[in-house]
C-alpha cells in the first residue's frame, strides 16, 4: 500500500518542490499541491507531465487517480 508521504518522497526524488503537499483518502487516491521552480515558462499540461514522468511507472502500477495543483513559486506566493 502507498502512502501520501511515500507519493511525496517519489515526487521529490526526481522534482525540485519547493513545497508538496500530498494527501490520500484509501492509498491508491491522491490530492496534490506541488511548487517547483521547475514549472516556470511552462502550461498546467506540461507541468503535469512533470509530476508524471516524476512518478513514473507508478502511475499505472500504484497510483489509480492523482488530482493535482500546481504552481510556480511566484504564483504561490501570489497566493498568500
Amino acid at each position: 500500500m502507498l502512502s501520501a508521504a511515500q507519493l511525496e518522497n517519489y515526487i521529490t526524488a526526481h522534482l525540485v518542490c519547493d513545497y508538496i503537499k500530498v494527501l490520500g483518502d484509501d492509498c491508491t487516491h491522491f490530492e496534490a499541491v506541488i511548487v517547483s521552480p521547475q514549472f516556470i515558462g511552462k502550461g498546467m499540461v506540461a507541468q503535469h507531465q512533470l509530476v508524471y514522468a516524476a512518478l513514473g511507472d507508478r502511475m499505472r502500477a500504484e497510483i489509480h487517480a492523482l488530482s493535482m495543483k500546481t504552481h510556480t513559486p511566484e504564483a504561490w506566493a501570489s497566493m498568500k
